[in-house]
């Protein structure tokens, strides 16, 4: 099955979830397109895992509707699982099997006869360790591998759970790379994390979540221009080799001629634009930080 031209591939209406007393998703909708990348930004226990959950399967909704790929989505199903990759923090390797052997198993869930376990191997950059131990593994090369798996069905929808939490930067880069890849392929892509560094270069668009709550969804440069303060700063040396540093608001009235003076006071060394960040705007915007 497929979704009509123009379908979202995920939509969710009003989702509620609660662990006994304690509301863990109270009412979140939203939708992802084809080919984008959705980023679920929030801090430990705000929500995200449990909304993942219950789009992956794992956890019936109490309440409202899910529609991945245009079929309804109450608990495990296999016409939306052959259509679904799945990363998520916890790794669940075989470690005492090769990453090839790993793959071919998992291939063999989704009856995949004849998986091509080394280009997808190469995709991540462990051909040359495919037939190693997964418990010779770094960190990064078990995400890797992860990622790899979510890939064995070529998923028209990727969940990713915090994909590079904890990773060396080059490990991170590496999966930032095929997440981005696939976005450009036309998978839609469902990103949990509370890194906002990575959220903001890799997402179309962000949701906010705190409390199993949504506070905004929208693109990350909406929100910088909508919620940050633009600034110009300008580092200057003077004659008596004393360095100044001016920071100019680009939204006074006063811009062009401030601009003039900061620039007139000495030789210019530097002179860049900032932006509100992210985290500045979630902090703004929910009144909590990611901790």
């Amino acid at each position: 099955m497929s979704t009509e031209t123009g379908a979202p591939a995920i939509h969710v209406e009003d989702i509620r979830y609660a662990y006994g007393t304690t509301t863990a998703v109270d009412g979140i909708s939203f939708t992802v397109a084809p080919g984008e990348i959705f980023g679920l930004l929030g801090p430990n226990g705000a929500g995200k895992s449990t909304t993942i959950k219950m789009l992956t399967g794992q956890l019936v909704p109490q309440h409202g509707s899910i529609h991945i790929l245009g079929m309804p989505v109450r608990g495990h199903s296999a016409d939306v699982h052959q259509r679904i990759g799945v990363c998520f923090e916890e790794k669940n390797l075989y470690l005492q099997m090769s990453a090839e052997e790993n793959l071919r198993f998992f291939a063999s869930l989704f009856g995949i006869r004849k998986p091509d376990i080394r280009g997808l191997l190469d995709r991540v950059d462990l051909a040359s360790r495919g037939k190693d131990r997964v418990s010779t593994y770094s960190k990064g090369m078990r995400q890797r591998l992860m990622i790899a798996r979510a890939l064995l069905n070529s998923p028209d929808v990727l969940f990713l759970d915090e994909p590079t939490d904890g990773l060396d930067p080059v490990s991170a880069r590496s999966i930032r790379s095929i997440i981005q890849d696939k976005a450009h392929e036309g998978t839609a892509v469902v990103l949990t994390t509370h890194d906002m560094h990575e959220a903001d270069a890799l997402s179309d668009r962000v949701a906010f979540i705190t409390d199993g709550s949504f506070h905004v969804i929208d693109t990350p440069e909406n929100l910088k221009i909508s919620h940050g303060k633009r600034a110009v700063t300008v580092r200057t040396r003077s004659a008596g080799e004393t360095t100044h540093e001016t920071r100019i608001a680009l939204d006074e009235g006063s811009f062009q001629t401030s601009l003039a003076e900061a620039l007139d006071s000495g030789t210019v060394l530097t002179i860049h634009t900032e932006e509100a960040t992210l985290e500045d705007i979630f902090v703004a915007v929910t009144g909590r930080g990611l901790e």
